[in-house]
């Protein structure tokens, strides 16, 4: 209180200071709230003293005075009831503006840190013609300083993270002032924090012996990047989530994927819950938009979209279940489409993991569902699977080379993209949740010439069968005398499925 104190005795034309100080109004403060504005301006002429082009030059005998001036600020700030906050709000962040202009670190410092101070006071009586766009830009500025310095640079970074936090803080509950969440500030606040987090080497790591370090720009960038997407609403996911895939796209984080699953994993364990498909769905139209993109930078964003859809609760694929499968079927068919038509051994590889990536990705989908929508989904894959209505040809013999070859590279995803669903499948009763069209359609594909084709065919069958993980004890045995040493586990053939057994044999032997 001391600052405040030599204010206050300024006012008094006995004071030693008065002579110095003639601006400054001899007008209480505890009478009437006006005077709250005459001091906000004495406080704005003392801060303007710090300039060389100042009429108030030479400086007032204070020991760093706009140190001081800021001090009274701050104290009167925190004094003032919420009622009259609004008094001098707009003459107290217009001079935290003057110290952001600021050329020098410390009143930039100096700036934030009462920003701070303000934005963590909770307001009564809302604001409608405030505006924080000029502290968005500005703080967004800072936290991409490039000093000389490194510690003044890490400094510098974090005042301009905290200033951002603080900004969130202050107009993210109040939906009548500024909207933090337009994308005109979205671009400038996600971007700012991915960028420390993607700059700072000590982000993921710990100190090894357990003593504290002082904290990082990454890391608080990291708690305020969390911050932020907790507070996020149903509406503003997208906002929030354009700057990431945009950042990502223009810096090339895609490929190697480390940095951008770490983002994502921040992402989906910040979140609500509740909102986790509303990611899901901004990764596939992503995908989507990159569908000519490079085959690394594609299989970058199906696997940190595979991980996601594990991060994410039960349910996460959202409403429209199959049309999420249909998009990574899409794309699974493009990049058949673009291998083939690729002579270089090299692409040819990035466009094979790719697929292996997408064919991942159904199955992490998959796993998250309950088993009727896994069954749907068996039947929508099932039907995409192109079969030639004679079933001991696996094509038309009248077709030519190459689409012979696309049409059996598509069945053969397409069958192992089924195999990565089924194996995640289980069902009470099969006769009641595989339908007899899917049936058919499975057996006839196992008519055909390609062995490998059949192969697939019979290990979904046989996933199908399998509900107490016998199949992996089963594979590696080529003759056998005691059953018994595998150690299998038997449970009796209820009546449902011996129904169905029956079923599935008549239909294969009037198939044969």
């Amino acid at each position: 209180m001391e600052a405040l104190d030599q204010l206050l005795m300024a006012e008094s034309p006995n004071s030693r200071f008065y002579p110095q100080f003639p601006f400054l109004s001899p007008f209480p403060f505890s009478r009437f709230p006006s005077s709250v504005c005459i001091a906000m301006e004495a406080l704005d002429q003392l801060l303007m003293a710090e300039s060389p082009n100042s009429r108030f030059f030479p400086p007032f005998p204070f020991p760093s005075s706009v140190c001081i001036a800021m001090e009274a600020l701050d104290q009167l700030l925190m004094a003032c009831h919420c009622q009259s906050i609004n008094l001098f709000v707009e003459s107290f962040l217009k001079m935290v503006a003057k110290l952001l202009e600021s050329d020098k670190p410390n009143l930039q410092i100096l700036g934030t840190n009462s920003f701070v101070k303000f934005a963590n006071i909770e307001e009564d009586t809302p604001s409608y013609h405030r505006s924080y766009d000029f502290f968005v830009s500005r703080f967004s500025e800072m936290c991409h300083s490039s000093h000389a310095d490194p510690d003044v640079r890490a400094r510098i970074r974090m005042s301009g993270i905290r200033g951002l936090q603080g900004v969130v803080r202050k107009t993210v509950n109040d939906e009548l002032q500024a909207n933090i969440w337009d994308p005109q500030h979205m671009d400038k606040i996600v971007p700012s924090l991915l960028f420390n987090l993607q700059q700072d080497p000590h982000a993921d790591s710990r100190s090894p012996s357990g003593e504290e370090r002082p904290e990082s720009p990454g890391e608080l960038a990291e708690r305020c990047l969390r911050e932020l997407l907790g507070r996020a609403a149903y509406g503003h996911i997208k906002n929030a989530l354009t700057p990431v895939l945009l950042h990502l796209d223009n810096h090339s984080l895609w490929e190697p994927q480390v940095f951008a699953r770490g983002c994502f994993r921040i992402i989906m364990f910040s979140i609500q819950p509740q909102h986790s498909h509303l990611v899901i769905q901004q990764l596939l139209s992503h995908l989507d938009a990159n569908s000519r993109s490079a085959a690394p930078v594609r299989a970058g964003i199906v696997e940190v979209l595979s991980e996601a859809a594990g991060i994410a609760a039960a349910g996460s694929v959202g409403p429209t279940v199959l049309e999420v499968f249909n998009t990574l079927l899409r794309q699974l068919r493009l990049s058949i489409d673009l291998a083939l038509s690729e002579p270089r051994p090299e692409q040819q590889r990035h466009e094979s993991r790719f697929q292996e990536a997408v064919i991942k990705t159904i199955g992490s989908f998959s796993g998250t569902l309950p088993p009727y929508q896994q069954s749907e989904v068996m039947v929508f894959i099932m039907n995409k699977v192109p079969i030639p209505e004679n079933s001991r040809h696996a094509l038309d013999t009248g077709t030519a080379p190459d689409g012979e070859n696309r049409n059996r590279l598509t069945q053969i995803m397409l069958l192992k993209s089924l195999l990565q669903v089924s194996v995640g499948f289980r069902s009470g009763s099969m006769l009641t949740a595989l339908p007899s069209a899917f049936l058919e359609r499975l057996l006839s594909a196992a008519l055909v010439d390609d062995p490998e084709i059949r192969i697939f065919v019979l290990e979904i069958l046989s996933s199908f069968i399998d509900r107490h993980g016998n199949r992996h004890k089963l594979e590696p045995v080529s003759s056998l005398g005691d059953v018994s040493a595998l150690k299998l586990k038997v449970e009796k053939c209820s009546r449902q499925d011996s129904v169905f057994m029956k079923k599935v044999w008549k239909n294969s032997r009037e198939n044969s």
